[in-house]
Protein backbone atom coordinates (compact mmCIF):
# COMPACT_ATOMS: atom_id res chain seq x y z
CA UNK A 1 0.00 0.00 0.00
CA UNK A 2 1.13 3.50 -0.89
CA UNK A 3 1.13 6.37 1.86
CA UNK A 4 -2.00 9.05 1.31
CA UNK A 5 -2.53 12.73 2.23
CA UNK A 6 -3.92 11.18 5.39
CA UNK A 7 -0.17 9.21 6.63
CA UNK A 8 1.81 12.30 6.84
CA UNK A 9 1.52 15.73 9.20
CA UNK A 10 0.43 18.63 6.92
CA UNK A 11 -0.36 21.29 8.88
CA UNK A 12 1.67 24.83 7.92
CA UNK A 13 3.41 22.65 5.31
CA UNK A 14 4.18 23.90 1.17
CA UNK A 15 2.57 21.01 -0.39
CA UNK A 16 3.07 20.73 -4.58
CA UNK A 17 0.26 18.51 -6.22
CA UNK A 18 0.41 17.43 -9.51
CA UNK A 19 -3.20 17.31 -10.62
CA UNK A 20 -4.57 16.32 -13.94
CA UNK A 21 -6.35 19.52 -15.36
CA UNK A 22 -6.07 18.82 -18.93
CA UNK A 23 -9.97 19.92 -19.76
CA UNK A 24 -11.26 20.91 -22.94
CA UNK A 25 -11.23 24.49 -23.40
CA UNK A 26 -13.07 26.00 -26.17
CA UNK A 27 -12.70 29.22 -28.34
CA UNK A 28 -13.60 31.53 -26.22
CA UNK A 29 -11.65 29.91 -23.36
CA UNK A 30 -14.21 29.01 -21.45
CA UNK A 31 -13.47 25.10 -19.97
CA UNK A 32 -16.30 22.88 -21.84
CA UNK A 33 -16.33 19.54 -18.92
CA UNK A 34 -15.43 20.34 -15.52
CA UNK A 35 -15.31 16.52 -14.60
CA UNK A 36 -11.17 16.55 -14.05
CA UNK A 37 -11.54 19.50 -12.16
CA UNK A 38 -14.26 18.25 -9.98
CA UNK A 39 -12.18 14.84 -9.65
CA UNK A 40 -9.24 17.05 -8.09
CA UNK A 41 -11.53 18.72 -5.05
CA UNK A 42 -11.49 16.11 -2.30
CA UNK A 43 -7.86 16.46 -2.16
CA UNK A 44 -7.67 20.11 -2.41
CA UNK A 45 -10.56 20.64 0.08
CA UNK A 46 -8.85 18.08 2.48
CA UNK A 47 -5.31 19.72 2.33
CA UNK A 48 -6.94 23.54 3.06
CA UNK A 49 -8.62 22.26 6.30
CA UNK A 50 -5.55 20.25 7.48
CA UNK A 51 -3.86 24.48 7.35
CA UNK A 52 -1.67 23.13 4.19
CA UNK A 53 -0.36 25.79 1.97
CA UNK A 54 -1.09 24.11 -1.40
CA UNK A 55 0.42 24.77 -4.46
CA UNK A 56 -1.05 23.05 -7.76
CA UNK A 57 0.43 22.50 -11.03
CA UNK A 58 -0.71 20.61 -13.84
CA UNK A 59 -0.51 19.93 -17.74
CA UNK A 60 -2.81 21.22 -20.30
CA UNK A 61 -2.70 20.02 -24.51
CA UNK A 62 0.45 19.88 -26.06
CA UNK A 63 2.28 23.26 -26.45
CA UNK A 64 5.57 21.03 -26.52
CA UNK A 65 7.66 23.31 -24.63
CA UNK A 66 6.61 26.53 -26.25
CA UNK A 67 4.34 28.92 -24.61
CA UNK A 68 0.65 29.00 -26.07
CA UNK A 69 -1.35 30.74 -24.28
CA UNK A 70 -4.57 29.04 -25.94
CA UNK A 71 -3.03 26.27 -23.49
CA UNK A 72 -2.37 28.81 -20.39
CA UNK A 73 -4.51 27.47 -16.73
CA UNK A 74 -5.78 30.56 -15.87
CA UNK A 75 -9.53 29.42 -16.66
CA UNK A 76 -8.71 26.22 -14.67
CA UNK A 77 -7.65 28.51 -11.63
CA UNK A 78 -11.15 30.93 -12.36
CA UNK A 79 -12.86 27.33 -11.68
CA UNK A 80 -10.96 26.51 -8.87
CA UNK A 81 -11.73 29.64 -7.41
CA UNK A 82 -15.46 29.43 -7.48
CA UNK A 83 -15.77 25.48 -6.66
CA UNK A 84 -13.26 26.51 -3.53
CA UNK A 85 -15.07 29.97 -2.91
CA UNK A 86 -12.10 30.95 -2.47
CA UNK A 87 -8.99 33.06 -4.53
CA UNK A 88 -6.84 30.05 -6.18
CA UNK A 89 -3.06 32.53 -6.61
CA UNK A 90 -2.53 32.31 -10.26
CA UNK A 91 0.93 33.70 -11.51
CA UNK A 92 1.43 32.98 -15.72
CA UNK A 93 5.18 32.32 -16.00
CA UNK A 94 6.62 31.11 -19.45
CA UNK A 95 9.14 29.37 -17.46
CA UNK A 96 6.64 28.10 -14.85
CA UNK A 97 8.98 28.80 -11.84
CA UNK A 98 10.40 32.09 -11.49
CA UNK A 99 11.22 34.81 -8.95
CA UNK A 100 7.56 35.87 -8.69
CA UNK A 101 6.43 32.30 -8.41
CA UNK A 102 9.16 31.37 -5.48
CA UNK A 103 8.29 34.47 -3.73
CA UNK A 104 4.14 33.63 -4.01
CA UNK A 105 4.97 30.25 -2.84
CA UNK A 106 6.83 31.20 -0.18
CA UNK A 107 4.33 33.63 1.09
CA UNK A 108 1.39 31.63 0.90
CA UNK A 109 -0.62 31.47 4.68
CA UNK A 110 -1.92 28.23 6.14
CA UNK A 111 -5.18 27.29 3.65
CA UNK A 112 -4.17 29.25 0.55
CA UNK A 113 -4.09 27.61 -2.94
CA UNK A 114 -1.87 28.44 -5.96
CA UNK A 115 -1.94 27.11 -9.29
CA UNK A 116 1.33 26.78 -11.41
CA UNK A 117 1.30 27.63 -14.86
CA UNK A 118 1.14 24.91 -17.97
CA UNK A 119 4.26 23.04 -17.30
CA UNK A 120 4.33 21.81 -20.78
CA UNK A 121 5.57 25.15 -21.37
CA UNK A 122 8.91 24.08 -20.77
CA UNK A 123 10.66 21.07 -22.38
CA UNK A 124 11.88 19.58 -18.78
CA UNK A 125 8.81 18.51 -17.94
CA UNK A 126 8.23 16.01 -20.55
CA UNK A 127 11.80 15.02 -20.46
CA UNK A 128 11.77 14.10 -16.76
CA UNK A 129 14.63 16.90 -16.28
CA UNK A 130 15.83 16.93 -13.66
CA UNK A 131 16.93 20.20 -13.15
CA UNK A 132 13.31 21.09 -13.79
CA UNK A 133 11.72 18.81 -11.18
CA UNK A 134 13.96 19.83 -8.61
CA UNK A 135 13.04 23.83 -9.13
CA UNK A 136 9.11 22.39 -8.95
CA UNK A 137 10.76 20.39 -5.79
CA UNK A 138 12.11 23.58 -4.03
CA UNK A 139 8.69 25.19 -3.86
CA UNK A 140 7.38 22.52 -1.09
CA UNK A 141 8.32 20.52 1.85
CA UNK A 142 5.65 17.69 0.09
CA UNK A 143 4.78 16.33 -3.33
CA UNK A 144 1.64 14.85 -3.43
CA UNK A 145 0.78 12.71 -7.10
CA UNK A 146 -3.06 12.92 -7.57
CA UNK A 147 -2.89 12.65 -11.83
CA UNK A 148 -4.05 9.42 -12.84
CA UNK A 149 -4.10 10.29 -16.09
CA UNK A 150 -0.76 10.48 -16.31
CA UNK A 151 0.75 8.01 -14.08
CA UNK A 152 1.94 6.05 -16.55
CA UNK A 153 4.34 9.14 -17.76
CA UNK A 154 7.79 9.50 -16.37
CA UNK A 155 7.73 13.29 -16.37
CA UNK A 156 9.68 16.04 -14.08
CA UNK A 157 6.53 16.41 -12.30
CA UNK A 158 4.66 12.98 -12.14
CA UNK A 159 7.65 11.09 -11.32
CA UNK A 160 11.25 12.90 -11.07
CA UNK A 161 10.18 15.07 -8.12
CA UNK A 162 10.42 12.58 -5.79
CA UNK A 163 13.80 12.19 -6.07
CA UNK A 164 13.75 15.40 -3.57
CA UNK A 165 10.57 15.72 -1.81
CA UNK A 166 8.45 13.12 0.84
CA UNK A 167 6.03 11.65 -2.11
CA UNK A 168 1.94 10.26 -1.48
CA UNK A 169 -0.81 9.86 -3.69
CA UNK A 170 -3.91 12.31 -3.30
CA UNK A 171 -7.52 10.40 -2.79
CA UNK A 172 -7.96 10.32 -6.65
CA UNK A 173 -5.18 7.91 -7.18
CA UNK A 174 -5.92 6.22 -3.87
CA UNK A 175 -9.56 5.60 -5.62
CA UNK A 176 -7.99 4.56 -8.91
CA UNK A 177 -5.70 1.98 -7.20
CA UNK A 178 -8.01 0.02 -5.29
CA UNK A 179 -10.42 0.12 -7.88
CA UNK A 180 -8.42 -1.51 -10.67
CA UNK A 181 -6.31 -3.19 -8.03
CA UNK A 182 -8.98 -5.16 -6.27
CA UNK A 183 -11.03 -5.86 -9.64
CA UNK A 184 -7.84 -7.42 -10.67
CA UNK A 185 -6.61 -9.09 -7.77
CA UNK A 186 -9.33 -9.41 -5.72
CA UNK A 187 -12.60 -9.09 -7.62
CA UNK A 188 -16.12 -10.58 -6.37
CA UNK A 189 -16.64 -13.80 -9.30
CA UNK A 190 -17.24 -14.26 -11.62
CA UNK A 191 -14.88 -11.72 -13.20
CA UNK A 192 -16.07 -10.68 -16.55
CA UNK A 193 -13.71 -8.03 -18.79
CA UNK A 194 -15.24 -6.73 -21.78
CA UNK A 195 -12.70 -5.16 -24.53
CA UNK A 196 -13.30 -3.51 -27.56
CA UNK A 197 -11.65 -0.55 -29.47
CA UNK A 198 -10.31 -0.81 -33.11
CA UNK A 199 -6.92 -2.30 -33.21
CA UNK A 200 -6.17 -5.80 -31.41
CA UNK A 201 -2.56 -4.82 -31.44
CA UNK A 202 -3.42 -1.85 -29.22
CA UNK A 203 -4.86 -4.09 -26.69
CA UNK A 204 -2.54 -7.38 -26.40
CA UNK A 205 -1.01 -6.93 -23.30
CA UNK A 206 -3.97 -6.26 -21.48
CA UNK A 207 -5.49 -9.16 -23.16
CA UNK A 208 -2.71 -11.66 -22.16
CA UNK A 209 -3.21 -10.20 -18.69
CA UNK A 210 -7.01 -10.42 -18.13
CA UNK A 211 -6.35 -14.18 -19.30
CA UNK A 212 -4.76 -14.87 -16.52
CA UNK A 213 -7.59 -13.36 -13.72
CA UNK A 214 -11.13 -13.65 -15.58
CA UNK A 215 -13.81 -15.96 -16.05
CA UNK A 216 -15.06 -14.39 -19.49
CA UNK A 217 -13.49 -12.09 -21.79
CA UNK A 218 -16.19 -10.25 -24.44
CA UNK A 219 -14.82 -8.71 -27.15
CA UNK A 220 -16.60 -6.58 -29.38
CA UNK A 221 -15.67 -2.55 -31.26
CA UNK A 222 -13.88 -3.09 -34.25
CA UNK A 223 -10.84 -5.53 -32.94
CA UNK A 224 -13.51 -8.21 -32.93
CA UNK A 225 -13.04 -8.50 -36.86
CA UNK A 226 -9.77 -9.34 -36.55
CA UNK A 227 -10.64 -12.70 -34.31
CA UNK A 228 -13.41 -13.08 -37.23
CA UNK A 229 -10.56 -13.31 -39.73
CA UNK A 230 -8.83 -15.34 -37.72
CA UNK A 231 -11.57 -17.64 -37.67
CA UNK A 232 -12.21 -17.31 -41.54
CA UNK A 233 -14.74 -15.39 -41.83
CA UNK A 234 -16.11 -12.76 -44.26
CA UNK A 235 -15.50 -9.38 -42.81
CA UNK A 236 -15.95 -7.65 -45.99
CA UNK A 237 -15.04 -3.54 -45.54
CA UNK A 238 -14.59 -3.96 -41.83
CA UNK A 239 -11.63 -2.48 -40.23
CA UNK A 240 -8.74 -5.14 -39.74
CA UNK A 241 -5.19 -5.32 -38.00
CA UNK A 242 -3.67 -7.45 -40.33
CA UNK A 243 -0.75 -7.87 -38.67
CA UNK A 244 -2.43 -9.16 -35.60
CA UNK A 245 -4.62 -11.83 -36.95
CA UNK A 246 -2.73 -15.31 -36.00
CA UNK A 247 -2.15 -13.24 -33.12
CA UNK A 248 -5.69 -13.20 -32.14
CA UNK A 249 -5.90 -16.80 -33.01
CA UNK A 250 -3.18 -17.66 -30.56
CA UNK A 251 -5.85 -15.60 -27.72
CA UNK A 252 -8.40 -17.90 -28.80
CA UNK A 253 -6.29 -20.69 -28.05
CA UNK A 254 -4.83 -19.15 -25.04
CA UNK A 255 -8.15 -18.57 -23.33
CA UNK A 256 -9.22 -22.07 -24.35
CA UNK A 257 -6.37 -23.85 -22.59
CA UNK A 258 -7.06 -21.53 -19.32
CA UNK A 259 -10.63 -22.40 -19.25
CA UNK A 260 -11.98 -18.87 -19.92
CA UNK A 261 -14.73 -18.19 -22.08
CA UNK A 262 -14.12 -15.45 -24.41
CA UNK A 263 -16.77 -14.33 -26.56
CA UNK A 264 -17.07 -12.65 -29.80
CA UNK A 265 -19.81 -11.33 -31.29
CA UNK A 266 -22.79 -13.22 -32.60
CA UNK A 267 -24.34 -10.92 -34.85
CA UNK A 268 -23.42 -6.97 -36.07
CA UNK A 269 -24.87 -3.88 -37.80
CA UNK A 270 -23.05 -3.99 -41.10
CA UNK A 271 -23.04 -1.01 -42.97
CA UNK A 272 -22.93 0.29 -46.87
CA UNK A 273 -20.76 3.14 -45.75
CA UNK A 274 -18.21 4.25 -42.41
CA UNK A 275 -21.40 7.16 -42.37
CA UNK A 276 -24.39 7.57 -40.11
CA UNK A 277 -26.91 7.11 -42.76
CA UNK A 278 -25.23 4.88 -44.71
CA UNK A 279 -27.56 1.63 -45.83
CA UNK A 280 -27.21 -0.85 -42.97
CA UNK A 281 -28.64 -3.99 -41.24
CA UNK A 282 -27.86 -6.64 -39.06
CA UNK A 283 -26.24 -10.15 -39.83
CA UNK A 284 -24.68 -12.54 -38.47
CA UNK A 285 -20.72 -12.40 -37.74
CA UNK A 286 -19.60 -15.29 -40.14
CA UNK A 287 -22.20 -13.75 -42.74
CA UNK A 288 -21.08 -10.17 -43.19
CA UNK A 289 -21.66 -9.10 -47.27
CA UNK A 290 -18.84 -8.39 -48.80
CA UNK A 291 -19.41 -4.75 -49.71
CA UNK A 292 -20.25 -3.89 -46.45
CA UNK A 293 -18.24 -3.32 -43.11
CA UNK A 294 -19.39 -4.03 -38.97
CA UNK A 295 -20.04 -0.59 -36.93
CA UNK A 296 -21.62 -2.17 -34.24
CA UNK A 297 -22.91 -5.26 -32.34
CA UNK A 298 -26.61 -6.98 -32.93
CA UNK A 299 -29.15 -8.05 -30.87
CA UNK A 300 -27.79 -11.50 -30.11
CA UNK A 301 -24.59 -10.24 -29.15
CA UNK A 302 -26.35 -8.16 -26.83
CA UNK A 303 -28.63 -10.74 -25.19
CA UNK A 304 -25.35 -12.85 -25.09
CA UNK A 305 -23.04 -9.88 -23.54
CA UNK A 306 -25.71 -9.08 -21.19
CA UNK A 307 -26.48 -12.35 -19.85
CA UNK A 308 -22.78 -12.62 -18.85
CA UNK A 309 -23.24 -9.15 -17.26
CA UNK A 310 -26.08 -10.06 -15.26
CA UNK A 311 -24.43 -13.28 -13.53
CA UNK A 312 -20.83 -11.39 -13.27
CA UNK A 313 -19.63 -10.13 -9.40
CA UNK A 314 -17.35 -7.61 -11.04
CA UNK A 315 -17.37 -6.06 -14.43
CA UNK A 316 -14.52 -4.52 -16.19
CA UNK A 317 -15.21 -2.13 -19.58
CA UNK A 318 -12.87 -0.61 -21.72
CA UNK A 319 -13.45 0.31 -25.33
CA UNK A 320 -16.79 0.70 -26.93
CA UNK A 321 -19.15 -1.66 -28.77
CA UNK A 322 -19.13 -0.11 -31.89
CA UNK A 323 -18.78 3.28 -33.51
CA UNK A 324 -20.88 4.99 -30.72
CA UNK A 325 -20.05 8.34 -32.37
CA UNK A 326 -22.44 7.50 -34.84
CA UNK A 327 -26.48 7.39 -33.46
CA UNK A 328 -27.11 4.70 -35.96
CA UNK A 329 -24.36 2.99 -34.18
CA UNK A 330 -24.04 3.22 -30.36
CA UNK A 331 -27.28 1.05 -29.62
CA UNK A 332 -24.91 -1.95 -28.97
CA UNK A 333 -22.15 0.42 -26.69
CA UNK A 334 -25.33 1.63 -25.13
CA UNK A 335 -27.20 -2.08 -24.38
CA UNK A 336 -23.91 -2.61 -22.72
CA UNK A 337 -23.71 0.23 -20.57
CA UNK A 338 -27.46 -0.23 -19.97
CA UNK A 339 -26.77 -4.11 -18.70
CA UNK A 340 -23.66 -2.73 -16.25
CA UNK A 341 -26.28 -0.03 -14.90
CA UNK A 342 -28.42 -2.56 -14.09
CA UNK A 343 -26.69 -5.10 -12.76
CA UNK A 344 -25.39 -5.75 -8.97
CA UNK A 345 -21.76 -6.36 -9.60
CA UNK A 346 -19.20 -4.03 -9.05
CA UNK A 347 -18.53 -2.33 -12.37
CA UNK A 348 -15.46 -0.61 -12.77
CA UNK A 349 -14.88 1.68 -16.31
CA UNK A 350 -11.25 2.18 -18.01
CA UNK A 351 -11.39 5.18 -18.90
CA UNK A 352 -11.25 6.63 -22.52
CA UNK A 353 -14.13 6.20 -25.08
CA UNK A 354 -15.77 3.93 -22.79
CA UNK A 355 -16.27 5.99 -19.92
CA UNK A 356 -17.23 8.72 -22.92
CA UNK A 357 -19.83 6.56 -23.44
CA UNK A 358 -20.98 6.17 -20.09
CA UNK A 359 -21.47 9.65 -19.39
CA UNK A 360 -22.73 10.12 -22.78
CA UNK A 361 -25.84 7.76 -22.03
CA UNK A 362 -26.72 9.13 -18.76
CA UNK A 363 -25.17 5.78 -16.93
CA UNK A 364 -22.04 7.38 -15.02
CA UNK A 365 -23.74 7.84 -11.59
CA UNK A 366 -24.84 4.00 -11.78
CA UNK A 367 -21.17 2.76 -12.25
CA UNK A 368 -18.80 1.11 -9.22
CA UNK A 369 -15.89 3.57 -10.55
CA UNK A 370 -15.18 5.37 -13.77
CA UNK A 371 -11.66 5.58 -14.30
CA UNK A 372 -10.08 9.38 -15.20
CA UNK A 373 -7.50 7.65 -17.03
CA UNK A 374 -7.46 6.33 -20.68
CA UNK A 375 -3.85 5.04 -21.22
CA UNK A 376 -2.79 4.71 -17.38
CA UNK A 377 -5.87 2.94 -16.90
CA UNK A 378 -4.75 0.09 -19.89
CA UNK A 379 -1.39 -0.07 -19.10
CA UNK A 380 -2.97 -0.89 -15.53
CA UNK A 381 -4.69 -3.83 -16.46
CA UNK A 382 -1.98 -5.07 -18.78
CA UNK A 383 0.02 -5.30 -14.51
CA UNK A 384 2.40 -3.06 -15.63
CA UNK A 385 3.50 -0.16 -12.09
CA UNK A 386 3.31 2.90 -13.21
CA UNK A 387 5.57 5.16 -12.68
CA UNK A 388 3.78 8.14 -10.93
CA UNK A 389 2.89 5.56 -8.42
CA UNK A 390 5.78 3.08 -8.27
CA UNK A 391 7.76 6.53 -6.92
CA UNK A 392 5.30 7.01 -3.94
CA UNK A 393 5.95 5.65 -0.07
CA UNK A 394 5.29 2.75 1.04
CA UNK A 395 3.11 2.19 4.45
Amino acid sequence: MKKTVRDIDLAGKRVIVRCDFNVPIDGEGRITDETRIVGALPTIRFLIAQGAKTILMSHMGRPDGEVDLKYTLKPVAESLSAHLSQEVLFISSPVVVDDAVRAAAAGLAGGDVMLLENLRFRKGETKNDAAFAQELAELADVWVNDAFGTAHRAHASTAGIAAYLPAVSGFLIEKEVKFLGDAIEHPRRPLVAILGGAKVGDKIPVIENLLTKVDSLLIGGGMAYTFFKARGYEIGMSILDETHTEMAASLERAAKERGVALLLPADVKAATAFANDAEAGFCDADKIPADRMGLDIGPKTVALFTEKIRAAGTVIWNGPMGVFEMPNFAEGTKAVAQALAESGAVTVIGGGDSAAAVEQFGYGDRMSHISTGGGASLEFLEGKLLPGIAVLEDK
